[in-house]
């Protein structure tokens, strides 16, 4: 892992999460604040920072048509009757 620099951040957790780590910390040899930056770390891999692109799509084509997700089929066939 790089070597970055480390910022103070206060977190406020409940007793038994403290705990927990405490316990988890002293089991894995590490400090309760390198513990927590590893799970941040596995969080943020696991957790994009970033919404699936493929939702922007969504409502792209507003045709203002109220009942189009219903009759799509009766629009398709007017639309092709015009074409002709």
């Amino acid at each position: 892992m790089a070597v970055s620099h480390k910022k103070p951040f206060q977190l406020y957790l409940r007793e038994e999460q403290i705990e927990a780590l405490r316990r988890l910390a002293r089991k894995r040899g590490v400090s309760m604040a390198e513990l927590v930056r590893q799970s941040v770390d596995h969080f943020l891999a696991e957790a994009p920072l970033k919404e699936e692109p493929l939702w922007d799509l969504v409502g792209i084509g507003a045709s203002g048509v109220g009942d189009l997700s219903e009759r799509h089929d009766f629009y398709l066939e007017q639309e092709e009757t015009r074409q002709l």
